[in-house]
């Protein structure tokens, strides 16, 4: 029986822009997530654990699209919503 591949998340990243300096004009980027890579067969459960701060919840919410990703893939049922609009990708939310 071969398994299907529910979720794959490729090399994902998420980084957000801290502006400093006068006028804000300084950028420099905190990087919340960088290159987190897993699968998830249908039927499967995963744990992702770790210590605060340290980027869980961002996955989640990268995963789902509340944040829209820096770079990377991830494939729901073999689709890339990363780079889909908030409207294209919202039917797979509600599925996700």
């Amino acid at each position: 029986m071969s398994e299907e591949v529910l979720l794959e998340v490729k090399d994902l990243k998420m980084y957000f822009e801290n502006r400093k300096g006068l006028l804000g004009k300084q950028i420099e980027y905190v990087k919340a997530v960088d290159g987190v890579s897993f699968t998830i067969n249908r039927g499967e459960t995963i744990g992702l654990v770790g210590e605060s701060g340290c980027g869980k919840s961002t996955t989640g919410y990268s995963i789902m699209r509340l944040y829209k990703p820096t770079s990377g893939q991830i494939l729901y049922k073999g689709v890339d919503i990363a780079s889909m609009s908030p409207k294209e990708v919202w039917p797979y939310r509600k599925n996700m």
